[in-house]
């Protein structure tokens, strides 16, 4: 898919008061918005119109906005975070995207659902089942992407100890190539698709993101970066230190259309 359009969520003050299962230590705030800031030009470098909002004080998580929608064309898909803590950042995204997309749908309860769990691969969707989105949520959407024209499966990654989100472990770049974590790169979802398998080493840089011609990818992953240079891909590498200890990633921090 071709962008045009990104929206992203300066993190609030209260940033390290947010969730996070990594054991990495409190992030810098100065940092935090210094690698906000370079993400921010990046996305801008790769020829997207950004609009980006300000910091929602009371929820400390809400600058990983990709969490509270899915982008579709034509359609924008309101989530139902899986953390209660979240789920009040719906609202604060809705009217936005209400004037962008001329259609507008919602997961409903009982259904959860975090956009990170949910990974475009061209005309197919991945859909993570995970500890923040249930059977229901990956139902509701799968009947959403349905209507549109586009096919969706399942991977159920609740016993996957070292990700959050399915796209923790998994991203699609151009011509269909995954970029996968070891312990998803044997699973059966993924036989017949081309792929990248990082080391243990470097799983971490499994989330990285196609951006029109650039490859968003964190540094410190030279193994990763090398065989995507050799595969004709372009690295644009952004350090990503602070929002990693809070189990963020590229991803996270954009809704892109």
């Amino acid at each position: 898919m071709n962008f045009q359009h990104a929206i992203t969520r300066l993190p609030g003050s209260n940033f390290a008061e947010g969730l996070t299962t990594a054991q990495m230590g409190s992030p810098d705030y100065s940092l935090t918005l210094h690698q906000h800031q370079a993400y921010c030009q990046a996305l801008q470098q790769c020829g997207l119109q950004l609009t980006e909002l300000g910091p929602l004080e009371d929820y400390p998580d809400s600058t990983f906005i990709e969490d509270v929608a899915v982008l579709l064309p034509g359609c924008a898909v309101i989530t139902r975070p899986g953390a209660s803590s979240r789920q009040g950042e719906i609202e604060q995204i809705r009217p936005l995207l209400s004037e962008r997309f001329p259609r507008l749908e919602a997961i409903q309860a009982p259904g959860t659902m975090d956009g990170g769990d949910i990974c475009e691969a061209g005309s197919h969707f991945f859909i993570g089942i995970s500890h923040r989105t249930n059977e229901e949520g990956a139902r509701q959407l799968a009947a959403i992407l349905g209507s549109l024209g586009f096919t969706a499966s399942t991977v159920d990654i609740r016993q996957e100890r070292e990700i959050l989100h399915l796209k923790s472990g998994i991203a699609c770049l151009e011509g269909g190539r995954l970029v996968l974590i070891p312990s998803l790169s044997g699973r059966a979802e993924f036989v017949g698709w081309p792929r990248v398998v990082t080391t243990e080493e470097e799983a971490y840089g499994a989330n990285c993101v196609q951006v029109n011609d650039f490859v968003l990818m964190a540094s410190g992953f030279p193994r990763l970066q090398k065989d995507l240079l050799d595969l004709g891909y372009h690295p644009l590498v952004l350090d990503m230190s602070e929002y990693r200890k809070m189990d963020g990633g590229l991803s996270c921090l954009s809704l892109r259309y």
